[in-house]
């Protein structure tokens, strides 16, 4: 989905949620999809398209209606109106979302793809600073995954991939955080790569393991204060 959807259909997706679309296929006519959101059977059928078409849900047309079933994208559209809402009517304190994990070692390769210009070009465009060519690397707990997943499911900032001479790198997203309440940096999470919750990569301009005294084994915080689509 290149652009956020408007906010009728929103709700046309969330009142396929309370009727349990996010957890298994439901079967729904457009009369009764259109008595539920208030509107015309075209208009109905016309928001069926439209989320599909976005890639929000996925339906199976019969005679006797559509069996219809939100995708992950559209429990992360939901998820980002509920964050946003929140934004306005908490305050921004109360999306701080908080992991306390533990530093490890990693395999080293962080420093290869951070140093390049390509990605420090667009890190010093996005996250004003200028990156140290390496990651800090925390494990955060199993029980944390799904906290984790939820992050990554709001708005983040966009690193585009590129050429660098023969060999192509891909694209990746960030997400800005502060180290013990103290140190600025950014989760950074490659597009393409198989997924690992267990371990954050960090990237700061500092060195943080130097500048904070940090050896494998010890405790330490991340928090993520998730951007608005705004700030994208």
């Amino acid at each position: 989905m290149t652009e956020r959807i408007k906010p009728h259909l929103w709700f046309t997706l969330y009142t396929l949620m309370k009727l349990g679309a996010s957890k298994t296929p439901i079967r729904i006519s457009t009369t009764r999809l259109s008595n539920d959101i208030g509107g015309s059977q075209q208009s109905a059928s016309r928001h069926l398209q439209v989320l599909e078409g976005n890639g929000l849900l996925v339906r199976a047309i019969s005679s006797g209606g559509s069996k219809v079933t939100i995708t992950p994208e559209g429990l992360a559209e939901l998820d980002q109106v509920l964050q946003e809402l929140k934004w306005h009517l908490e305050g921004k304190e109360a999306e701080t979302i908080i992991f306390e994990g533990e530093v490890v070692s990693g395999l080293f390769e962080g420093a290869y793809y951070i140093s390049k210009e390509g990605y420090q070009r667009q890190i010093r465009q996005k996250l004003g600073f200028e990156a140290f060519p390496g990651t800090l690397n925390v494990k955060i707990r199993e029980e944390d995954y799904g906290r984790r997943q939820k992050l990554e499911r709001g708005p983040s900032l966009r690193f585009e991939g590129f050429k660098d001479g023969e060999r192509a790198f891909g694209a990746a997203r960030a997400y800005p955080c502060l180290i013990n309440d103290e140190e600025a940096g950014a989760l950074v999470v490659a597009e393409r790569s198989s997924h690992d919750y267990s371990v954050m990569e960090i990237i700061s301009p500092q060195y943080l393991r130097r500048k904070m005294e940090l050896a494998d084994g010890d405790k330490i915080k991340v928090a993520f204060l998730p951007l608005r689509q705004s700030d994208v």
